[in-house]
């Protein structure tokens, strides 16, 4: 039956910016799905905490976390494919099975870009607005990064953490050349890389 399919959606938070890790949510919706998903950037900062918040409690939800180390060995692109990686595997090791099929927002799946990646997967261009179970990955991503990167702003509040996330704003580039860049600064990014050079 249709209905028994078990489909995963994927998403990440925190390609783009200077500092912090990147994020993946990986989610399995339950019935009846949450109201009100949708991509986690068009969501007012509330309505995105309250369904993270609903999907926590009634839905199978899982983060893969990868760290500024491995960004900068890796590249961006492959540290992203190896989060939504983890956060699969963690939901299937909470499960005990594997889904029938894997959700990815975006043009590419980790399938062939990370060794352990092993199930069926496919990639849907803006599927963070219009696959809900990925828009539930999304905002489980997202809140998770925003978390991290208030509880780091904590230890280096210079840079503004906990407003920009880590993105590169004008505080944030302004902040890192008066005081260099930290060890959750990306020093594979240029803004920052360009900063080492001088120092």
């Amino acid at each position: 039956m249709a209905s028994s399919r078990l489909v995963i959606g994927v998403d990440e938070a925190g390609r783009g910016p200077l500092a912090g890790p990147v994020v993946a949510g990986a989610v399995i919706l339950c019935k009846p799905r949450p109201a009100g998903l949708d991509d986690s950037k068009k969501l007012s900062k509330e309505k995105r905490a309250g369904l993270e918040a609903t999907i926590k409690r009634r839905c199978r939800w899982a983060v893969g976390v990868v760290e500024v180390e491995e960004i900068d060995r890796l590249n961006i692109f492959g540290a992203t494919m190896l989060a939504m990686t983890r956060a699969v595997a963690a939901i299937c090791r909470e499960l005990g099975e594997d889904p029938h099929e894997v959700l990815v927002d975006g043009n590419l799946t980790p399938h062939g870009r990370t060794a352990d990646w092993r199930w069926p997967a496919r990639a849907i261009v803006g599927g963070d607005g219009s696959e809900p179970c990925i828009s539930a990955a999304s905002i489980i991503a997202k809140e998770h990064r925003d978390r991290m990167m208030r509880e780091l702003a904590q230890a280096h509040p210079h840079y503004g953490w906990e407003r920009n996330a880590g993105y590169g704003t004008a505080e944030h580039l302004a902040a890192l050349r008066r005081h260099g860049p930290t060890v959750h600064h990306r020093r594979s990014f240029a803004p920052v890389a360009q900063l080492d050079m001088f120092a």
